[in-house]
């Protein structure tokens, strides 16, 4: 199947129009959006639930007195249901927030059991391999049977109703090799693995299903691709070094949560919108909550167009030119969220609208409530009722990070996650 590149904008107009014409022959695409506002209260009311069990329990995060408890709903939700993860893997399927609370990955499915690392035919992939795995039709819950670096030939197709779930083993994708796209699927969930060092590829033949193959032209070396995607949560994972972004979102995807990962050694991190001119990115809905942003980053997290993006109790450790950006006049909501400012006294701005005059982006609704700003960063906000304070937001010392550090501290790949 043909795509449009990111970099299209107007000049490739057509290809996306007959993308936008294949996503509203997609049902999924076009069922009713959830109301941000609610989506935004239950991710905060399951924070408070989970640190208030936490200090009942006479813990202070990380384990501590409350046993496995440890303030992160998420975690709390799969690690703290009373058995062992081990024999209840799918419980993690009911433990999502934000936009992509709903995805169901392959809950309900039977549990496939990846053996063999290796990709040496794409459009026949040997059974016991990921790509086998992530093909097949109905919902599947796949693991790994041991620690295993998987080196793509061509990009994991990824069909809906699929959970990748690396908890027990440490599973590296990429390595030199392409990686993970989902394209006009939903429903899925991708948890504990590393995706990083990925690649272009393409200009051959994929399959996509037990029944179809086709030809793919070149990608663009994304680690993780959302391409007209739905439903789609991807936890606990470590990105970083890819040819592209780390996490793409676009042509009409929605309905994302990104939480608890760790992204490093990157330039143009997170892309959530291909084309300003792509009208039906204005459906866009993301969460963005508790990971790490760590070292050796540059810009886009995320990068923003159109749509509505809730940034919330994330770790910004650094960054080179921006953390946040965007166009074409996305609803940024950030919120206890913890910025570090680089060195670089150019580069203290959180923010940055990209390629769009002030007088354009000034009704922009993008506010900052409860934010750490460290080392002189500072937040650009703006919408209505803003005018007067579109000046630099006051840069302070934090007067409480503990939140940030509970949320954050075990973000990326889980070592052991046992109880």
């Amino acid at each position: 199947m043909a795509r449009a590149p990111k970099s299209a904008g107007i000049a490739l107009s057509l290809l996306l129009l007959a993308a936008a014409a294949k996503a509203s022959a997609f049902p999924l695409l076009n069922s009713s959006l959830p109301d941000p506002a609610a989506v935004v209260a239950d991710l905060h009311s399951k924070v408070a639930t989970s640190r208030r069990r936490m200090q009942e329990s006479g813990g202070g995060g990380g384990g501590g007195g409350g046993g496995c408890l440890t303030g992160n709903p998420i975690d709390d939700c799969w690690r703290c249901a009373g058995t062992d993860w081990r024999q209840d893997r799918q419980r993690l399927a009911d433990c999502g927030i934000g936009f992509g609370r709903n995805a169901l990955g392959g809950k309900g499915g039977p549990v496939y059991v990846v053996t063999d690392p290796s990709d040496r035919d794409p459009v026949n992939p040997s059974p016991g391999t990921l790509r086998h795995a992530a093909i097949q039709e109905g919902p599947l819950w796949i693991v790994f049977a041991s620690d295993m670096a998987i080196r793509l030939n061509e990009e994991l197709l990824v069909n809906s109703y699929k959970t990748i779930d690396g908890r027990g083993a440490r599973v590296h994708v990429g390595g030199g090799g392409a990686c993970i796209t989902l394209q006009y699927v939903s429903n899925v969930i991708i948890h504990n693995v590393h995706v990083h060092d990925c690649v272009p590829a393409g200009n051959a033949d994929v399959r996509s299903s037990p029944t179809h193959y086709g030809w793919r032209t070149r990608s663009d070396g994304d680690g993780i691709s959302l391409f007209g995607a739905r439903d789609v949560w991807v936890d606990h994972c470590a990105l970083w070094r890819c040819a592209d972004g780390l996490v793409d979102a676009i042509m009409g995807s929605t309905a994302i949560t990104v939480s608890n990962s760790y992204f490093a050694h990157h330039d143009e991190v997170m892309l959530l919108g291909a084309s300003d001119a792509y009208l039906p990115d204005s459906g866009m809905q993301v969460t963005i909550a508790f990971n790490r942003f760590g070292p050796g980053l540059v810009q886009r997290m995320p990068r923003c167009r159109r749509g509505y993006f809730h940034i919330v109790n994330n770790d910004y450790t650094s960054w080179e030119m921006y953390a946040i950006g965007g166009s074409a006049g996305p609803t940024i909501n950030s919120q206890g969220n913890r910025y570090i400012a680089p060195a670089d006294p150019n580069a203290k701005e959180v923010t940055k609208r990209v390629e769009t005059a002030e007088g354009q982006w000034a009704g922009w609704n993008w506010r900052t409530e409860g934010d750490m700003m460290v080392n002189g960063a500072f937040f650009v906000p703006s919408g209505e009722g803003m005018e007067d304070i579109y000046g630099k937001a006051s840069s302070t010392d934090p007067k409480s990070s503990a939140l940030v550090d509970v949320l954050t501290q075990n973000a990326g790949v889980l070592g052991d996650p046992s109880c």
